[in-house]
């Protein structure tokens, strides 16, 4: 039921990074489990930059829009575990077998014996079915709009889940997108939805030790049911002003895992023979766009023909060069990946956004809309200037400089465009609450490559809502509603006939790439660095055994499971 999506590409310079390397050593020195001889992570330990600037908030609620992110994987578990960095089957984790029966309202679970909360209590399938249970009743955590009959658990290894309706298409969503949840412990919380669940107990590798405004530490969980795993010993995760500085930090040898797009990153790495990286490239950085007015979205941005217009004035080929260092790939307005999807691209004239500006089409558009041009070129109607506010998080330099470069662009069409920055929480509350006008973030990672699941958080009514409420996690920023996109991924839930499927992903195409709640600029790189002086087993090119980015939840739990201490 829950999604993580984040721009993947924390660019940063050389230069920069090296401007700010005492802040990052006072930054990871301090803390409760820094200061070690090793670069600040003591033998056994490990120091990770997921991406948080700012002061962090103590919170490991996995339904929570503003969760840390080991919340899922590292914390709390999922049944499977679903590896979208290459071809590979789910692998096992809580539960250990599932079969359907013919007509997809009903899923029968086998769960796994012999595992156990961190608190020492024994899971079981009552817990599945409780969890389960919980989200069906409570519509503020049921991102995926399950539609649940009922959920019991026959026996301790056995937990049914009944459907109202046929519910193929859940199958990812439920056994390797739902964090299992203790029924002792969550039985006894009055909002799931609200609290912030401050000491987890989970079934994962890791739990929490300590907690600061800037860095928290988990510690190995002693009972997690892999045997001798994990084998290190604590995770020391951190908050820095700016992705620059992680950048001046693992150079230094302060960080031992983090994503950043860094411009030149061979040439950067040569000599550092602690220092590895891995490319996934995967996520398609968009503007977002608050696009409804009805749900309370106020500015230009709401009407369809500016942002149609935004899509064709960018020149993607100057943007990749600027910011995305020429490792972007082209992206789709379907909002599925080109090479990867084109199976499920109906139209071919859909498959790949333009590379160069089209202003000629651009400018069509807002004549026919009845956006004029003033004498300043910033066009206006009624009264109201084509002008829009973009948020980022600050230190994000791959996207402050698509920000610089697109505001030139733009502004050759009669679109003004004005750049902010801010820090993480204020950025990602924004989206949640919808109290934004554009925003670059990015799409993809659904829990199969199934476009049902870069469809359903993104385009269904049911994971956004009105402007000031928070909307599903990783869910519908956008808010957009459509009915006949709400129709079809209706449709297609309830089959797992791909023929039938496909007609409902070609109605949703037609409806998104005229309304363009998010435009696609392009698939970003998703470069990964890690520093192998302290551990050993991280994911390579050549074994994509997760995917490995540092900001991924879900995927974290794996790569942390497969590092061995070095001595």
């Amino acid at each position: 039921m829950l999604f993580s999506s984040r721009p993947s590409r924390r660019a940063a310079s050389l230069l920069a990074a090296a401007a700010t390397t005492a802040l990052v050593l006072t930054s990871c020195s301090s803390g409760t489990s820094g200061g070690g001889e090793e670069g600040g992570s003591a033998k056994g330990s490990i120091t990770i930059f997921n991406g948080s600037t700012g002061t962090l908030t103590r919170n490991f609620n996995p339904f929570s829009p503003s969760l840390l992110q080991p919340t899922l994987g590292v914390i709390y578990e999922s049944l499977y575990y679903y590896n979208l960095a290459e071809a590979a089957d789910p692998v096992p984790m809580l539960g250990t077998g599932y079969t359907w029966n013919a007509d997809g309202t009903e899923l029968t679970i086998k769960t796994r014996q012999g595992a156990t909360w961190s608190d020492g209590k024994p899971f079981t399938a009552k817990d599945v079915a409780f969890t389960f249970s919980l989200i069906a009743k409570t519509p503020a955590i049921n991102a995926s709009g399950l539609e649940l009959a009922s959920a019991t658990a026959p026996d301790d290894q056995t937990a049914v889940l009944t459907f109202s309706a046929p519910s193929f298409t859940t199958e990812a969503f439920i056994l390797g997108n739902t964090p299992i949840l203790p029924e002792h412990i969550w039985s006894t919380i009055s909002d799931p939805a609200k609290t912030t669940n401050e000491n987890p107990v989970g079934t994962g590798p890791y739990k929490v030790k300590s907690f600061e405004s800037t860095s928290y530490v988990l510690e190995k969980n002693t009972s997690y049911w892999q045997p001798g795993k994990p084998e290190v010993n604590e995770l020391r995760y951190i908050s820095l002003a700016t992705a620059d500085a992680a950048s001046a930090a693992l150079v230094a040898g302060q960080v031992d895992w983090m994503s950043a797009f860094l411009p030149g990153l061979e040439q950067i790495l040569q000599g550092q023979e602690d220092l590895s990286y891995v490319n996934t490239p995967a996520l398609t950085t968009s503007i977002f766009t608050c696009s409804s007015a009805a749900l309370g979205c106020s500015g230009p941005q709401t009407d369809p023909a500016v942002r149609q217009a935004m899509y064709y004035a960018i020149d993607r080929d100057q943007l990749n060069k600027l910011a995305g260092g020429g490792f972007a790939a082209t992206g789709s307005p379907t909002m599925l990946l080109p090479e990867r999807d084109q199976q499920w691209i109906a139209d071919p004239a859909n498959a790949t956004t333009p590379s160069g500006a089209d202003a000629a089409t651009a400018n069509q558009l807002l004549d026919a809309a009845g956006w004029v041009k003033g004498a300043d070129g910033i066009r206006s109607k009624d009264g109201q200037r084509l002008s829009m506010t973009i948020q980022t998080v600050t230190g994000y330099s791959d996207y402050i400089s698509l920000n610089d470069a697109m505001t030139q662009e733009l502004k050759a069409v009669g679109i003004e465009i004005k750049p902010t920055q801010l820090a993480y929480n204020e950025w990602n509350n924004n989206q949640v609450q919808g109290t934004f006008q554009l925003s670059l973030d990015s799409i993809g990672l659904g829990p199969s490559s199934n476009p049902y699941y870069t469809y359903q958080p993104r385009y269904s009514t049911a994971t956004t809502a009105k402007v000031g409420e928070a909307a599903q996690t990783s869910g519908n920023y956008g808010r957009y509603s459509n009915p006949v996109v709400d129709q079809a991924l209706g449709v297609a839930a309830t089959t797992n006939d791909e023929t039938v499927q496909k007609q409902q992903y070609a109605a949703i195409q037609t409806e998104i790439v005229r309304d363009m709640p998010y435009i696609p600029i392009y698939v970003n790189s998703t470069l990964t660095e890690f520093n192998n002086s302290r551990a050993t087993g991280w994911p390579t090119n050549d074994d994509k055994y997760a995917f490995p980015a540092s900001w991924k939840s879900w995927d974290n739990g794996q790569v942390l499971i497969n590092l061995k201490p070095v001595d």
